[in-house]
């Protein structure tokens, strides 16, 4: 006879498991009607978080620097200087991580774009705040552009429950895609180069294993091989 806990052999006359305590049921040996006709659950079961608590708690904290920053900076300097740059990074941070805690199931359809309206929103009030000129040939088109693709790809993995190798496959083209938007965005900007310099290295790159997922993902053969090998 062995313990239907953990497992250790009991003598027949044992009725209490002498390793973890668990009381024995041999269907021999006679039992009162007052026992129950299993072993109680005994395990510890861990209370539920109150969510809204917590994520209060996380605004609190997020708020009470904030607050801080801007009032020193206000007592200091007589105006906002440097602390729009820390509460607008504590706010970035709020959104990117405490935001979807509100929620019990938060979509990453509606939240990835969100995460990125909120950098885009951070880096305009930089360039704003700064006298720059980056903001709309540059930061926009770059954050937007990696936005939409991860957006999509996120889109598509969340509601096509087929082709995943196309999925990735396409995600890295486009990748390579944007490495060369990269470049010319940055030449255009900054006038580091006055031709694709490194850009090429990343789009032959992606195109390259992009290709490769797409040509897995049409010849059932060379999957189910790669499959059996590699458990991909």
């Amino acid at each position: 006879m062995y313990c239907v806990k953990c497992g250790v052999e009991l003598a027949d006359s044992q009725r209490v498991c002498p390793l973890c305590g668990t009381r024995v049921f041999h269907p021999d040996i006679p039992r009162t009607p007052a026992d129950p006709p299993y072993p109680p659950d005994e395990r510890v079961h861990p209370e539920e978080v109150n969510r809204s608590g917590v994520c209060f708690i996380l605004t609190a904290l997020a708020l009470l620097p904030a607050v801080i920053c801007v009032l020193c900076d206000w007592r200091i300097n007589g105006g906002i200087l440097w602390s729009g740059y820390a509460s607008g990074g504590i706010l970035l941070l709020y959104v990117l991580t405490v935001l979807p805690l509100w929620f019990e199931r938060p979509n990453p359809v509606i939240f990835v774009p969100l995460d990125f309206a909120a950098i885009i929103l951070y880096l305009l009030y930089i360039d704003l705040a700064t006298g720059g000129h980056w903001f709309l040939t540059f930061a926009f088109p770059v954050a937007g552009s990696i936005g939409v693709l991860i957006t999509t790809v996120v889109a598509l993995l969340r509601y096509v429950r087929r082709g995943y190798l196309y999925i990735f496959g396409g995600a890295l083209i486009a990748a390579g895609g944007l490495a060369m938007l990269l470049e010319f965005l940055l030449n255009l900007t900054f006038g580091v180069h006055q031709t694709f310099f490194w850009s090429f290295y990343p789009l032959a790159a992606g195109v390259l294993l992009g290709v490769m997922l797409i040509i897995i993902a049409v010849c059932p053969p060379l999957r189910r091989s790669l499959h059996r090998k590699f458990f991909l």
